[in-house]
């Protein structure tokens, strides 16, 4: 990141003028601006800030929030490089697993009853925003089974902002394995090796390998694939077809009747407001470019 560089039209001249990364004046400046613009930078719907983990722990969750797929989000923030950051968070997860009732009596709250009902507790997740982090820190995270992602901020100027992922790990490694040697959404019992179940077998390795840093989480009606934030959603095969949701704007696509459609305001499992329709291996293969520019917005 310190590589980083922005540049700005001046207008005074005509000229450019290099915008040097930086970091925040006081941690809060980056705390407020991530809270209020989460769900863009995080993919995560904000339930509340310096939440009180009570009197016998004594301690304040920085920022609490809810991700695309259900799972319980703790974000901690540290200005610069700060090696407490991870087992601060670590902390306040454990904390958040024991106290379970209370934390869906505020997504009650914030966001309804519905998404209550539909938190994912098997995949709690924990991201650190920081200045920077150490090689230590990325060692650290990959010995935990938690979900982990490691952030690194940086202002340009006075008005860019940019977060770049040092590290993601998800938990739960032994699930991960046994649903990808599994067909996407299909349960051990209907597995019966027909061409949709193959095709999504073959959707699933494209998807993790556009690069490093992808995660899948398993949810009853759809497979999600994130970085940061989730960048394409399959759902169970059908009988002729699978439908996969992509985070790519549907107004920059030369949409395919059959193929590719806009779905903004429809409802549907997964999210991403471009549908893809693949029926064959061609189909995936024509779709190659949409998925990576999925991936990328991420």
């Amino acid at each position: 990141m310190s590589d980083l560089k922005l540049f700005r039209t001046d207008t005074t001249n005509g000229g450019m003028t290099e915008v040097m990364p930086r970091l925040a004046e006081i941690e809060a400046d980056v705390q407020g601006l991530v809270e209020t613009h989460m769900e863009t930078l995080l993919g995560v719907r904000f339930l509340a800030s310096e939440y009180s983990t009570g009197p016998v722990h004594g301690g304040r969750i920085d920022s609490l929030g809810l991700d695309e797929n259900g799972s319980p989000v703790i974000v901690e923030y540290k200005r610069g490089t700060d090696a407490g950051v991870i087992n601060q968070g670590l902390f306040y997860l454990a904390w958040l697993m024991d106290h379970r009732a209370e934390f869906e009596h505020l997504v009650r709250d914030r966001l309804g009853g519905t998404a209550a009902s539909q938190v994912l507790w098997s995949g709690p997740r924990l991201i650190c925003i920081a200045g920077d982090f150490t090689r230590y820190d990325v060692h650290a995270v990959r010995e935990h089974r938690r979900s982990i992602d490691l952030v690194r901020y940086r202002y340009f100027g006075s008005d860019h902002f940019g977060l770049e992922t040092v590290a993601s790990v998800t938990g739960h490694p032994a699930l991960v394995e046994r649903v990808r040697r599994r067909g996407a959404g299909v349960s051990p019992v209907r597995k019966q090796g027909g061409q949709m179940v193959e095709l999504a077998d073959a959707v699933d390795e494209v998807l993790v390998g556009l690069g490093d840093g992808v995660t899948r989480v398993q949810r009853k009606q759809y497979r999600a694939y994130r970085r940061l934030r989730n960048f394409a959603s399959l759902c169970p095969p059908q009988q002729t077809k699978l439908l996969v949701y992509l985070k790519a704007d549907p107004k920059e696509v030369d949409l395919v009747p059959g193929f590719t459609r806009d779905v903004t305001g429809l409802g549907h499992h997964g999210t991403g407001d471009l549908e893809l329709q693949l029926r064959t291996e061609r189909d995936l293969e024509r779709a190659g470019d949409l998925l990576r520019l999925s991936y990328a917005a991420a």
